[in-house]
């Protein structure tokens, strides 16, 4: 199975933790000042009581300054238990919405559940700290939310291992960023503002990746470029291939069978991720896999 089609699989279903209506009201219920505290907040719990430093190292491409504006004020507003009791309230609401209680509940989550559960050992944790602290956490007892459980940990343990091939690229957070938006098509004002990157900043990181031969004009990757961004893909995928290769050809397949009608569902729906800085767009490669 290709590796991006698993993490569009579960990366999507995933989606639904941070910026759903249901999230967002239970973080403002926390008292959260505004959405990036909840964000953070909730993100962060399961490493404790993170200060900012290690949240904006672990998380790599957000700008201190935005981290800094919600960590550690956060704790102070609830505990990392409290973020993490929230976090699931509102994927639970939010998987409740978008796919409905007789999907929720239905057989074919509890299967998917099942089959994520016997997934969870074989991620790899070592030298990843949030594929680490999330796969440390109890599992729910509730079907969709074990599945969401375990589909966290599978996208926190791959985005660590993609932290690990930027620097052996020798990106840095704002050279990465600029990167994948010429990559991807994502304009320099858009990742700006999404990780609160300055401006003399961005335009210095350009300045860096010319100089390296990587960027040809803002926007524009050269062929060495294009080339640098794949192999920094196939070593992320590479790292992440664990899981999947001790489930096997056979139980991966039926994962993804069960997982992808759910995932359309949630791309369809998910208002809160239709542009994202991740370049996530399931839709086409999920409508061909569920043949919708």
């Amino acid at each position: 199975m290709d590796p991006r089609t698993l993490w569009l699989c579960y990366e999507t279903y995933h989606t639904v933790t941070y910026f759903t209506p249901e999230s967002i009201a239970e973080t403002d219920a926390l008292g959260c000042k505004g959405r990036w505290m909840g964000y953070f907040g909730m993100r962060a719990a399961p490493l404790g009581a993170a200060p900012a430093w290690l949240a904006s190292a672990a998380f790599y491409n957000f700008h201190p300054s935005r981290v800094e504006r919600a960590l550690p004020e956060a704790w102070a507003v609830a505990s990392p238990e409290e973020f993490l009791a929230a976090r699931l309230r509102g994927v639970d609401g939010a998987l409740r919405r978008m796919l409905g209680d007789e999907v929720v509940n239905g057989p074919d989550v509890a299967e998917a559940a099942d089959i994520a559960r016997t997934l969870l050992p074989w991620i790899p944790t070592a030298g990843r700290v949030l594929g680490a602290a999330n796969a440390a956490l109890d599992l729910p007892e509730q079907p969709h939310l074990a599945l969401w459980q375990v589909t966290t940990t599978l996208r926190e343990s791959r985005g660590d291992g993609h932290v690990a091939a930027l620097v052996t690229a020798g990106l840095d957070p704002v050279e990465a960023l600029v990167a994948i938006g010429a990559d991807q098509g994502l304009t320099a004002d858009y990742l700006r503002t999404a990780r609160n990157v300055p401006e003399d900043e961005w335009t210095a990181a350009e300045t860096r990746l010319r100089e390296r031969d990587l960027l040809a004009a803002p926007g524009t990757l050269t062929d060495y470029g294009r080339e640098l961004r794949q192999s920094i893909e196939d070593l992320t995928d590479e790292a992440a291939a664990a899981p999947w290769q001790q489930l096997g050809d056979r139980g991966t397949a039926r994962f993804v069978d069960l997982l992808a009608p759910l995932a359309l569902t949630i791309a369809q729906r998910n208002e809160a991720m239709r542009v994202n800085p991740m370049a996530l767009a399931p839709l086409a490669r999920l409508t061909e896999l569920t043949g919708t």
